[in-house]
C-alpha cells in the first residue's frame, strides 16, 4: 500500500457537528494507524451558506476534541491552497481538457427552463433528470443564447448503459447504472465548479489514497467515478460509515431536538474532550473485547476499518453520559471544581466574587459529587439539597419516614449533633454510631431516614461528608422540624 493519505472536507456552512467529527475522527485514526496522513481541506464555494464563523468553529472543535492534522490552511504543506475558493487555477485546465474532447458541453438552458422540463416529467412519472436539450448545440446555435445575455454551465456528458461498481470499505461492492443520472453539471452559471467535480480534481492533486466519509455521500461517487474515468485518473479506495440515529432510530438530524448536536455544546455543559473522542469513535466502529474505555493511543493502535459496522450506530445519550463520567471520576479534583464552579455561580449558589471560606467549601462540595458527575454542568442539579431552606420528601422519601422507629430515631440524632461541638465527617460518623448503639438501630433502618432527614433524599454522595457540608444548624434544623 502507498503511502496513506486521507481528508475531512468540511464546508463551513454551520459549526462542528457530531456527525462531521466523527468523519474527521475515523479518517485521523485511520490515517494515524497506517503511519499516513491526515488533511483538512476546507470546502468553501457555497457562498450563500457560508457561515462567517465555521471554519474556525470547526477546526477549534476538532482540537478541543484532540484531532490534530499533518496539512490545512493553518498550518500549509505542499499540496496547497487548502481553501476550494482559492483553487480555481488548478481546476481549469481540467474543465478544458473535457470540453476539448468533448466530453463535456455548456448547457444555457435557463432555471425556468429547467424547471419546466423538471415539472413535466414529474407528471408523467419520470425520475426528474436533466434531458440533454443542449447536448449537441451548433455553434451558431450557441452564438446565439450568448447574443441573448445567457451565461451557460457546463455539463458532464454522463455515459450510457454503463454499471459504476465499487468495493466499498464498509458495505462491499456496490453498484449503479449511468441511466440513473442525466448529465449533470460540473460548472456553474457564475464559473465556479460544483462539490462533485472539484471534490475529485481535489483528491487527485493532493494524492488521497482513501475517501472515508459518511453513507449520505455514497450516491455522489457514480458521479466522482464518471469524473475519475473520463479524465483517465486513479481511482481512490471508498468507504462510507453508517448513519447515526437516534432512540426513534431515524437519521441524526440537526433539528433533533433529543439530542445535542454541536461539540461547542458539550464544551459548554462541561463534558470532556477525551470521553467526547472515546464516545464518538464508538459510533460504528466497535474494537474486539468488551472494554469501552480507551484513551486516545489506544484507540489508534486498535482502529481496524474492517470493523467499522455495515448498521446504524445508535447514538445513546446514556451511554455518553456514563463514558464521561469514567473520566470525570479520575479527573484531578482541582480541574474538575474549575468546571464546575462557573455553573454554581451562574445559578446563584456561589458567589460571583467568593472569599476564600466559601470557595473551599464549594471545592468540598464538588469534590463530594465528582465520582456521580456526568458532566460538569450537572453539579448544580446533584447539589440542590445543599441550597434549599427546606427539605421536600418525594414519595419514596414519605415511605421511608413513615416507619415505626422515626420518632425515637430522630429524636436520639437531634441530641447527639447537638451535642457536638466538632462538625467533621469523621465526628459525625463517630456520632451515628453512637446512636446506633444507644437505639439498637441499625443498617439501611438507620442509615436511610438520617439521610432522607437531612438531605430529603434516598441516595447521594457518602453520608457524613454530605452532613458535614449541609452544616450542623441547618442539619439541627431539619431534623427538628421532622420530630
Amino acid at each position: 500500500m502507498s503511502k496513506v493519505r486521507v481528508r475531512y472536507a468540511p464546508s463551513p456552512t454551520g459549526f462542528l457537528h457530531i456527525g462531521n467529527a466523527r468523519a474527521a475522527l475515523f479518517n485521523y485514526l485511520f490515517a494515524r494507524h497506517h503511519g499516513g496522513d491526515f488533511i483538512i481541506r476546507i470546502e468553501d464555494t457555497d457562498k450563500a451558506r457560508h457561515v462567517d464563523e465555521g471554519e474556525e468553529s470547526q477546526l477549534n472543535y476538532l482540537k478541543w476534541l484532540g484531532i490534530e492534522w499533518d496539512e490545512s490552511v493553518d498550518v500549509g504543506g505542499s499540496y496547497g491552497p487548502y481553501r476550494q475558493s482559492e483553487r480555481g487555477d488548478i481546476y481549469a485546465p481540467y474543465i478544458q481538457k473535457l470540453l476539448d474532447n468533448d466530453l463535456a458541453y455548456r448547457c444555457y438552458m435557463t432555471s425556468e427552463e429547467l424547471e419546466a422540463e423538471r415539472e413535466e416529467q414529474l407528471k408523467n412519472g419520470q425520475t426528474p433528470m436533466y434531458g440533454g436539450k443542449h447536448a449537441h448545440l451548433t455553434a451558431e446555435e450557441e452564438e446565439a443564447f450568448k447574443a441573448e445575455g445567457r451565461e451557460p454551465s457546463i455539463r458532464l456528458r454522463v455515459p450510457k448503459d454503463k454499471t459504476y461498481t465499487f468495493n466499498d470499505m464498509v458495505k462491499g461492492d456496490v453498484s449503479f447504472d449511468s441511466n440513473g443520472f442525466g448529465d449533470w453539471v460540473i460548472v456553474k452559471k457564475d464559473g465556479v465548479p460544483t462539490y462533485n467535480f472539484a471534490v475529485v480534481i481535489d483528491d487527485h492533486e493532493m494524492e488521497i489514497t482513501h475517501v472515508l466519509r459518511g453513507d449520505d455521500h455514497i450516491s455522489n461517487t457514480p458521479k466522482q467515478m464518471m469524473v475519475y474515468e473520463l479524465l483517465g485518473l486513479p481511482l481512490p479506495e471508498f468507504g462510507h460509515t453508517a448513519l447515526i440515529v437516534n432512540e426513534e432510530k431515524k437519521k441524526l438530524s440537526k433539528r433533533d431536538a433529543s439530542i445535542i448536536q454541536f461539540i461547542e455544546q458539550y464544551e459548554e455543559l462541561g463534558y470532556l474532550p477525551d470521553a467526547m473522542f472515546n464516545f464518538i469513535a464508538l459510533l460504528g466502529w466497535s474494537p474486539e473485547g468488551e472494554e469501552e474505555i480507551f484513551t486516545k493511543e489506544e484507540l489508534i493502535a486498535n482502529f481496524d476499518e474492517n470493523r467499522l459496522s455495515k448498521a446504524s450506530a445508535f447514538f445513546d445519550n446514556q451511554k455518553l453520559m456514563w463514558i464521561n463520567n469514567q473520566y470525570m471520576k479520575q479527573k484531578n479534583s482541582e480541574e474538575i471544581f474549575d468546571m464546575a464552579l462557573p455553573f454554581l455561580q451562574e445559578a446563584g449558589r456561589i458567589s460571583e466574587d467568593p472569599d476564600q471560606e466559601e470557595l473551599d467549601w464549594a471545592r468540598k462540595l464538588v469534590a463530594l459529587y465528582q465520582p456521580q458527575m456526568s458532566y460538569a454542568a450537572e453539579i448544580t442539579e446533584l447539589s440542590e439539597q445543599f441550597f434549599k431552606d427546606h427539605v421536600e420528601f418525594d414519595e419514596a422519601a414519605q415511605e421511608v419516614l413513615e416507619q415505626d422507629h422515626i420518632s425515637e430515631l430522630m429524636t436520639a440524632l437531634h441530641e447527639h449533633f447537638t451535642a457536638l461541638e466538632d462538625f467533621s465527617p469523621e465526628s459525625i460518623k463517630a456520632e451515628i454510631k453512637a446512636v446506633q448503639k444507644a437505639t439498637g438501630i441499625k443498617g439501611k433502618k438507620l442509615f436511610m431516614p438520617i439521610r432522607v432527614a437531612v438531605t430529603g433524599e434516598t441516595k447521594g454522595p457518602e453520608l457524613p461528608d454530605a452532613i458535614s457540608l449541609i452544616g450542623k444548624d441547618t442539619a439541627l434544623e431539619r431534623i427538628k422540624r421532622l420530630i
